[in-house]
């Protein structure tokens, strides 16, 4: 009888799995060997007075950090462990849009597409007003050097969809255009209307057919406009994520990523056509995005065909995906405020109902976590582990054969393990049940057939990595 080891490789649904590329990869993130656990999403705030759709985290000039929510008609602050207190309410943010923040200097500004630009001064403000009575509507902003720039306009009674308007260099306040001041606006033509915006040391303008480059160049064009990708662009606005001054998005093929010079596939034969067979079109307006540095991943949550909502998600150092139930409505990258015991106390009949864990690092202040909301509540993944599933691909060892024996290679941790064999690939992948392995790692098996998967989901609170299973395969004869 033969024993394969049969390492965990990349999980590529877009290949057939007699390649031997892993056919499922759930609930788990990609690591330079193997896989690891996913933490499930927890309630990291009190209920709000509505259904929360955006979340963010600035940095007050003393270092605190403020962490702001906002609904379709409300904003909110959400300080220590999570007591939520509204601001700001009478907004109508309309119900395919959602509040969208970046922060300029000690400003915090919000733009929904409904209201002029909203502002609050970090260690000053107690409500959110209007950041400058020229300043315009819009539905995009960042911020690109030293202005404050928005897309997709709001301007004289009409949606400017293919302009970018950018505040005085250095002031926030100023929008009417002069040559002092370096305020001014630029419509792009060609591409389609605007579909997201990045910014940094230049911006990154993503239209639904075009990505455009805009450079500062000083007085008197002030920006320079380049077309670095013509007829590929963005197609969900929600889709658009940056790290290190690489912006991530959907386009109406699959994901990509780009670097201001260049648009590189990262999805392509691996993950997209399964990912566009999943996704409801129709539900495109509420996927969000999020970056997740500790891990090294970039995720969207979107809406599956089946009514679920799942993370799609992508190791930027590995490239390789993985994908996970949500857990959340919306995601975001975000830090908490520190928290005493009596905050702490205050939102739970006791400290053991706590759902994050007490020595969890949000308690400290100051940290990132990866987390978005779900309904009122802003949630965390801070979670035990998700029930992890790993499928290998199509095991063959040139005939008929009998798998007979599993041992999962699980770090600091174990595995049930199941089967589905096949005569022919024509015929449907159908897993026995799942057997949890011995106190020495050991699974009995019996599935007979010429290709064999194998399922392996890890267990235990502590597993940190699963690398392979090692399966016992015996020829079988024929008459």
């Amino acid at each position: 009888m033969a024993t394969q080891r049969i390492p965990f490789g990349e999980w590529m649904p877009d290949q057939p799995g007699i390649t031997g590329a892993l056919t499922d990869a759930k609930n788990c993130v990609s690591q330079a060997v193997g896989y690891g656990p996913f933490p499930q999403a927890v309630a990291f705030s009190a209920a709000a007075a509505e259904n929360l759709t955006s979340l963010f985290a600035s940095k007050q000039p003393d270092g605190v950090t403020k962490l702001f929510a906002a609904g379709r008609t409300k904003i909110f602050t959400v300080s220590g462990v999570g007591a939520v207190t509204q601001v700001n309410t009478g907004y109508t943010t309309s119900a395919s849009e959602r509040f969208r923040f970046t922060q300029f200097g000690d400003v915090v500004i919000a733009t929904d597409n409904s209201s002029k630009l909203q502002a609050w001064t970090l260690g000053t403000s107690t409500t959110f007003a209007d950041l400058a009575a020229s300043a315009p509507v819009a539905k995009y902003v960042t911020v690109v050097r030293d202005f404050v720039v928005t897309a997709n306009t709001f301007e004289s009674s009409k949606q400017e969809q293919y302009r970018v308007r950018w505040s005085g260099i250095n002031d926030e306040s100023t929008w009417t255009p002069t040559a002092t001041n370096q305020a001014d606006f630029q419509d792009i033509a060609d591409g389609g209307q605007i579909m997201g915006i990045r910014g940094g040391e230049f911006g990154l303008i993503l239209l639904e057919r075009g990505i455009q480059r805009m450079s500062y160049i000083g007085s008197p064009l002030i920006f320079q406009f380049d077309n670095i990708s013509r007829n590929k662009g963005c197609m969900v606005s929600g889709s658009v994520a940056q790290y290190q001054g690489v912006t991530f998005f959907l386009s109406d093929d699959g994901f990509y990523m780009c670097d201001g010079q260049q648009v590189i596939p990262i999805g392509t034969e691996k993950i997209d056509r399964w990912f566009l067979d999943d996704v409801s079109e129709n539900d495109y307006g509420t996927m969000s995005s999020a970056v997740d540095p500790s891990r090294k991943l970039i995720l969207w949550n979107y809406k599956s065909k089946d009514g679920s909502r799942k993370l799609i998600m992508y190791n930027f150092n590995t490239k390789k995906w993985t994908y996970a139930d949500a857990g959340t409505d919306f995601i975001s990258d975000a830090s908490s405020s520190s928290s005493t015991l009596e905050e702490v106390d205050s939102l739970s009949a006791s400290i053991d109902a706590l759902e994050t864990p007490l020595d969890s690092i949000l308690f400290a202040g100051g940290k990132y976590f990866l987390g978005g909301t779900l309904a009122t509540k802003v949630i965390t993944y801070t979670g035990t582990p998700m029930t992890a599933r790993i499928h290998t691909g199509d095991i063959e060892t040139g005939g008929q054969s009998v798998v007979t024996l599993a041992r999962p290679q699980v770090d600091q941790g174990s595995a049930t393990v199941a089967v589905a064999s096949r005569r022919l690939l024509s015929e449907n992948v159908t897993f026995g049940t799942a057997v949890a392995a011995s106190d020495d790692n050991r699974v009995s098996l019996r599935g007979s057939g010429k290709y064999h998967r194998i399922e392996v989901n890890p267990t235990g609170s502590r597993w940190k990595s699963a690398v392979a299973v090692d399966v016992d395969i015996a020829p079988m004869g024929v008459r």
